[in-house]
């Protein structure tokens, strides 16, 4: 058996209950999503060994019991690396014997990446000198990650490590994360209440309310369907995944092949060739029956309308069908009625530049 199990039963102060049951991918990024006290970071608490779940309760990894009526095995031998929302770096010890403390306790039969590498990925190397209270919140994150990794962990939890970072540092953090997805086979789950940060990062998604399971699946598919919570937030937005064709340098403009359409973006640092995610929010989305032939928007794209909301609010959610990928598209429910639109409609979606939301560059 491959993945991790989980059948969860917990509860916990004030008639909280965290009832879940799902296997979850053990590859990639999975993203744990919902709003505060949705149980997120119970979840990753029970599946570390921090907190213990009612013995009916069962969690099995890569076919391991973790935890089930006749067993539970201790945090310590599960293999895990966990991130906290703070650092909580050792104050006394430097970075580099906060490193060496990893070490020094990881599993002797481990095939562990090299402290080398994981200085060179975080680029800590002028930071091992110091003290973990002269640092900023990124650097902290930073050399917590590089702990944890130094464990040489199976599973790899991170609970909001971005919470307490001001947007430049956690755009910086989110590039060194996508790094090390890159660099290593190693599955990670990933606590935000950040639904942006989340489509940067996240393989896969789950969706938490209330302690209960709502939904999961691919990020991308899950971000452009009309049936989940996640299209009706006011920051929804459709992923999509292009690559660079070229770039234009005398407009600063990036060209993405996109289902064989053509997309302008912002400049991008990355050769032609590179496939890139895109995120393109629903409320920078407007569609139109003919293109129009002057205007200041770069992306008009031929799209069918494969969906249209049911509701009775003043604005509707269209779902646009773009080769194989999907377009969201918020608009009043007046111009719906005024456009006279069905589904199987022939339409193009104008599409704001500025909506199009890169994932996060490598680290400088």
């Amino acid at each position: 058996m491959s993945g991790l199990d989980l059948h969860i039963n917990y509860r916990g102060d004030q008639g909280f209950q965290l009832q879940l049951e799902c296997t979850l991918p053990d590859h990639g990024i999975t993203a744990i999503y919902g709003p505060s006290g949705s149980g997120k970071s119970t979840l990753l608490d029970c599946i570390a060994g921090l907190r213990r779940p009612s013995d009916n309760s069962r969690i099995l990894f890569r076919g391991d019991t973790w935890h089930d009526r006749a067993h539970n095995t201790p945090t310590w031998q599960r293999r895990i690396g966990y991130v906290f929302q703070d650092a909580r770096l050792f104050p006394h010890l430097s970075v580099q014997q906060n490193l060496d403390y990893a070490l020094a306790r990881r599993h002797p039969k481990s095939d562990p990446v090299s402290l080398d590498k994981v200085v060179s990925w975080l680029e800590l190397t002028d930071l091992l000198t110091r003290a973990p209270d002269t640092l900023s919140a990124g650097q902290k994150q930073r050399v917590a990650i590089a702990r944890a990794l130094l464990s040489a962990p199976h599973l790899m939890l991170l609970d909001e490590p971005l919470a307490n970072l001001d947007h430049a540092a956690s755009q910086q953090c989110l590039g060194y994360l996508q790094r090390l997805q890159g660099e290593l086979d190693l599955p990670m789950l990933y606590v935000s209440h950040d639904i942006e940060e989340v489509t940067q990062l996240a393989d896969h998604l789950v969706l938490l309310d209330q302690g209960e399971l709502i939904d999961q699946g691919s990020a991308l598919d899950l971000c452009s369907r009309l049936d989940t919570r996640l299209s009706h937030e006011e920051q929804s937005a459709a992923i999509t995944v292009g690559t660079i064709t070229q770039h234009d340098e005398a407009y600063g403009i990036t060209e993405i092949n996109l289902e064989g359409q053509t997309l302008f973006v912002s400049h991008l640092p990355q050769a032609p060739g590179q496939q890139r995610r895109i995120r393109i929010p629903a409320r920078d989305v407007s569609v139109c029956r003919e293109r129009p032939r002057d205007s200041s928007i770069l992306n008009i794209l031929p799209v069918t309308l494969s969906e249209i909301e049911e509701s009775g609010d003043t604005r509707i959610l269209l779902r646009l069908a773009l080769g194989s990928q999907f377009l969201l598209a918020r608009i009043t429910r007046k111009s719906a009625a005024e456009l006279q639109l069905h589904v199987g409609d022939h339409l193009f979606a104008q599409i704001k530049s500025a909506a199009l939301l890169m994932e996060a560059t490598d680290g400088p």
